[in-house]
C-alpha cells in the first residue's frame, strides 16, 4: 500500500493510493497514520477494511494539498554523513559508528510546500534522504531482525541551515529544526513494495539543475544496520522516522558553496517512493 495524507494544515486526513493510481479518502477507517495505527496493526487492519468499503470511499483530487504522510511522529531520528561520497565532499572523515542527532517534529511539512528561509539564515542547505518508518516498538533489535521492525519508506528533504548546525554551538538540532525543514511524503510506501531499500536511485534538482544523483548503495550503514543501531540507545515507538543521511552535492559541498535563495525551486525524489517540490521562501 501507499499511504499518504491530505487537506490543509487544520484539517489533515487520512488516504490511500490504489495499484491503479486512485487515491482514497479512507477517514472512514476512523484512525490516522499515527503511533496507535502502527502500533495495532492499522496496516493490516486497514487492508482488510478495504476489501469491503473501498467502493464507498471518496476519491482524493491530485490538486488537493498532500500532507506529511505520518502524523506527528515522537521523534525523528538523522543519521548524518551517512554516505561516502557526501563525507569526501564535506572533508569529513567515515565515520566508525553513525552519527545520530534529532530533528524536531515541529519541523514536518507536506511534500509540495514551501520551504521557509529562517530569520538571519544565509546557509539553508538541500539533503534528499530516504526515509524508513518504524512499524513495532523496537529496543535492542538485531541488524538480522531489523526489518520486521520497519513499516515502509518515505521521501524526506533534511533541509538545514548550516551555520546554526556548525558554527553556533556544537549540536546539530539547531541547523535541523526551523518550520519546514521536514517535507516527508508524499507518501509511505509499505515494506512489502520495497524489495530492496539499499540499493534505490535518489536526486534532487535546483532550479532544474542535477545536484544530487546518487543511490542508496553508497550508505556507509545500510537499513538494517541502522534500526539495529538506533535501537540500541533508545526505543524507537511505532511511526517513529529515522533520515538515512544524504548523498554527495548539498550546497555545502559545492565549490563555491551555494545556499538556498527566495524564489528558488527544489524539486527531489527516491526510485519508488515518489517526488516533492518546494518554492523557497524568505521568513515574514
Amino acid at each position: 500500500m501507499k499511504l499518504f495524507r491530505f487537506g490543509s494544515p487544520e484539517n489533515e486526513r487520512p488516504g490511500v493510493m490504489l495499484p491503479s493510481g486512485g487515491s482514497l479518502d479512507v477517514s472512514a477507517f476512523g484512525q490516522d497514520y499515527d503511533e496507535t495505527f502502527f502500533a495495532t496493526n492499522g496496516m493490516e487492519k486497514l487492508a482488510k477494511w478495504l476489501e469491503t468499503n473501498a467502493a464507498s470511499c471518496p476519491g482524493v483530487s491530485g490538486s488537493v494539498r498532500r500532507a506529511s504522510c505520518i502524523k506527528r511522529p515522537s521523534k525523528i531520528v538523522c543519521v548524518g554523513l551517512n554516505y561516502a561520497k557526501h563525507a569526501a565532499e564535506t572533508n569529513a572523515p567515515v565515520p566508525a559508528e553513525p552519527i545520530l542527532f534529532f530533528k524536531s517534529t515541529t519541523a514536518l511539512v507536506g511534500p509540495d510546500d514551501s520551504v521557509v528561509i529562517p530569520k538571519k539564515s544565509e546557509k539553508t542547505d538541500w539533503e534528499v534522504e530516504l526515509a524508513i518508518v518504524i512499524g513495532k516498538k523496537a529496543t535492542y533489535v538485531s541488524k538480522e531482525d531489523a526489518f520486521d521492525y520497519i513499516a515502509g519508506y518515505a521521501v524526506h528533504n533534511d533541509y538545514s541551515e548550516r551555520a546554526f548546525q556548525l558554527e553556533r554551538g556544537g549540536q546539530w538540532v539547531k541547523g535541523k529544526s526551523a518550520d519546514t525543514f521536514a517535507p516527508l511524503g508524499p507518501f509511505m510506501v509499505t515494506k512489502d513494495e520495497v524489495p530492496n531499500p539499499n540499493k534505490l536511485g535518489l536526486w534532487l534538482r535546483v532550479n532544474g539543475e542535477l545536484l544530487q544523483d546518487s543511490n542508496t548503495d553508497d550508505m556507509i550503514f545500510d537499513v538494517p544496520t541502522l534500526v539495529s543501531y538506533i535501537s540500541q540507545f533508545m526505543t524507537l515507538l511505532p511511526g517513529d522516522v529515522i533520515s538515512t543521511g544524504t548523498p554527495s552535492g548539498v550546497g555545502m559541498g559545492l565549490k563555491p558553496q551555494r545556499f538556498l535563495k527566495p524564489g528558488d525551486v527544489v524539486e527531489l525524489g527516491i526510485e519508488g517512493l515518489g517526488t516533492q517540490k518546494q518554492t523557497a521562501l524568505a521568513y515574514s
